[in-house]
């Protein structure tokens, strides 16, 4: 019997957080807007802006300085993220009317298989006009969502045409609309990637999936093959539901810097900003305290580098971000220039933890309490927002601040400890 044809959605909201201002406050429809920090300060970095401000040139992570010089009758709002969190939920209900197999890859993008969703809903083009314009009639947003036989051409499909559209790549047409694209498109090709395989004449994605694989793994490692399987339509990673906590192996993040940096007390802000994140996301997913920390470090090479020691089971920012920092001190010496940094834990108890004398005498007793205040911290944070409190060590430097937790950066909440490498 012949395997059925996969059909996959990816959905991206446009402008979300911007969207969802307008949503709270109709008054502001039409007129460029950005979100930031407290607009009466006026500093700080552009965290989103909606279609209105793209036109003046405003970028995400740049300065409010900068985009207010560009538009000088640019509207500010504070960002809400307990609200942007409320409107994700929404928009996944809406999924949910459709299919349970629902991948949330970010708080505004989702995969969504829906190859048995077809019999009872029409094709995947269909599915995707009705999840469009319920979104946009029930919450006011609007979404571009793609349609493939695949996640990596159904992302690049949502992509293709924003906002508010439905785009399809299939078998027969993908060569067509794929492979003339320039290779940065392609998911997990980043600037430097890009850079690198421009060097052997590599530009567009069809010459990726052309290219010789050993020639890709030499210049990138086993990340060039799976590239170039990505380029060729051959990805068959499923959709991942739901998980179960037990399926969970490791939680990370990474984040590939502005600039090379070589000074360690930068680098230890850095270890500070990606462990906040990673403490938050391993205290949601409610698995546990960990007992390994990694790290990865990529140079200016773009070579990486990875490790890992064993710690006594954490679940603390302060705790990962310490071991995390002391790998990178062990193992890299004074003026390592670091273009990447990546912290991931893993050896999760799923709070099954044996009683020892720690948990009676004074570190348990400690630790009880740090645990305790960092929860109280992540509650006030998912209030008020992320900047409602923040550790001393990362406001020593606003750049770290400012770009790892609002500007780019990456997230691994895997089953597996394979780490994503986007650029």
């Amino acid at each position: 019997m012949q395997k059925r044809e996969r059909v996959i959605l990816y959905s991206d909201l446009n402008n979300f957080f911007a969207s969802v201002e307008i949503a709270l406050d109709p008054s502001l429809a039409g007129k460029p807007l950005i979100v930031c920090g407290d607009p009466k300060e006026r500093h700080g970095i552009v965290l989103a802006k909606n279609e209105e401000a793209k036109r003046y040139g405003i970028k995400t992570a740049e300065t409010v300085y900068s985009a207010l010089r560009k538009c000088p009758d640019l509207q500010m709002v504070k960002e809400h993220f307990h609200e942007y969190r409320r409107y994700s939920k929404k928009v996944v209900e809406i999924y949910g009317r459709y299919t349970d197999c629902i991948e949330e890859c970010s708080i505004d993008e989702c995969a969504l298989d829906m190859t048995e969703s077809t019999a009872l809903f029409g094709s995947g083009v269909e599915i995707a006009e009705k999840l469009r314009s319920s979104v946009k009639e029930e919450l006011g947003l609007t979404v571009s969502v793609g349609v493939s036989f695949n996640k990596v051409f159904a992302k690049l499909a949502s992509e293709l045409k924003k906002p508010d559209a439905v785009t399809e790549i299939t078998r027969e047409n993908y060569r067509e609309k794929v492979w003339r694209l320039p290779v940065s498109e392609l998911l997990f090709v980043g600037k430097s990637t890009a850079e690198t395989l421009h060097k052997i004449g590599v530009r567009t994605i069809g010459e990726l999936a052309n290219a010789d694989e050993e020639l890709l793994i030499r210049l990138l490692g086993k990340r060039g093959r799976q590239l170039r399987i990505y380029a060729r339509g051959e990805d068959d990673a499923p959709v991942k539901g739901v998980k179960e906590k037990e399926d969970l192996k490791s939680i990370g993040n990474s984040t590939t810097l502005p600039k090379d940096i070589t000074d360690r007390e930068e680098i230890k802000r850095w270890f500070y900003a990606l462990s906040e994140s990673v403490a938050a996301r391993q205290r949601k997913a409610d698995v546990g305290r960990a007992s390994t920390v990694h790290i990865v470090v990529r140079n200016e090479k773009l070579q990486d580098t990875t490790c890992q020691k064993k710690v006594s089971p954490t679940s603390l920012c302060g705790d990962i971000a310490k071991a995390a920092y002391e790998l990178y001190c062990e193992h890299f010496p004074f003026g390592t220039r670091v273009r990447m940094l990546g912290v991931t834990v893993s050896g999760f108890d799923y709070h099954i933890q044996q009683m020892s004398l720690d948990n009676l005498l004074s570190d348990g007793i400690a630790y009880e309490k740090k645990e305790r205040a960092e929860n109280a911290v992540a509650k006030l944070r998912e209030k008020y927002g992320y900047t409602a409190l923040q550790r001393g060590v990362v406001l020593e430097d606003g750049r770290v601040n400012g770009l790892d937790i609002r500007g780019k950066k990456e997230e691994t909440f895997s089953k597996q400890e394979n780490t994503k490498d986007e650029e």
